[in-house]
C-alpha cells in the first residue's frame, strides 16, 4: 500500500507492517492505523506515521535505552484490549519531542505506547501514578 508521510515522502509499505490502535491516540482518536518507519542513520529513533494523514507523525524511541530504572505495569484494560498473554508479546515506545538544540529534547514517560507484537494492536496507555515525567530530558540518557 502507498502512503504519504511527513518525513519520508510517498512510500510503499506492506499491510502487515501497520499497527492498529483500536481507540486511536489521545487527541487523534480517528487515527487508528500507523506504521513504524526507520530514521536513516539513527537506530535510536523511529517515526510513528499515520497511514491516512501525512501530517500526523511522531518521533518515538525505546524508553528503556534512554532512562535508567524505567518500569511500569500494564493495566487490565490495556491487557484485554491488546490481548496480551505474556510480557514477551509486547514492545514499549515513548513519544519524543525533538527540540533545538537536541539536548533539550524530551520523551513522554507518563504515557508509553504499548505494541502487541503478534496481533499488531497498539495503545497509548496513560499511567495512573505520576511517578514519571511527560517531558523527561533524553540528554540524561547519553544521546
Amino acid at each position: 500500500m502507498q502512503i504519504e508521510t511527513k518525513f519520508h515522502g510517498t512510500i510503499q509499505i506492506k499491510p502487515t507492517e501497520t499497527w492498529y490502535f483500536p481507540k486511536g491516540l489521545p487527541g487523534f482518536e480517528e487515527e487508528t492505523e500507523f506504521a513504524l518507519l526507520p530514521i536513516e542513520g539513527n537506530d535510536a529513533f523511529q517515526v510513528l506515521q499515520s497511514t491516512k494523514q501525512a501530517s500526523i507523525a511522531f518521533i518515538v524511541a525505546n524508553p528503556y535505552t534512554l532512562v535508567d530504572n524505567y518500569t511500569f505495569e500494564i493495566d487490565e484494560p490495556t491487557i484485554g484490549l491488546l490481548e496480551i498473554t505474556k510480557p514477551e508479546d509486547i514492545m514499549a515506545l515513548g513519544i519524543v519531542s525533538m527540540k533545538k538544540p537536541f539536548e533539550d529534547s524530551t520523551i513522554n514517560l507518563q504515557a508509553p505506547l504499548i505494541f502487541q507484537l503478534h496481533n499488531k494492536k497498539a495503545k497509548q496507555m496513560i499511567l495512573n501514578e505520576n511517578c514519571f515525567d511527560i517531558r523527561h530530558p533524553i540528554a540524561k540518557g547519553g544521546y
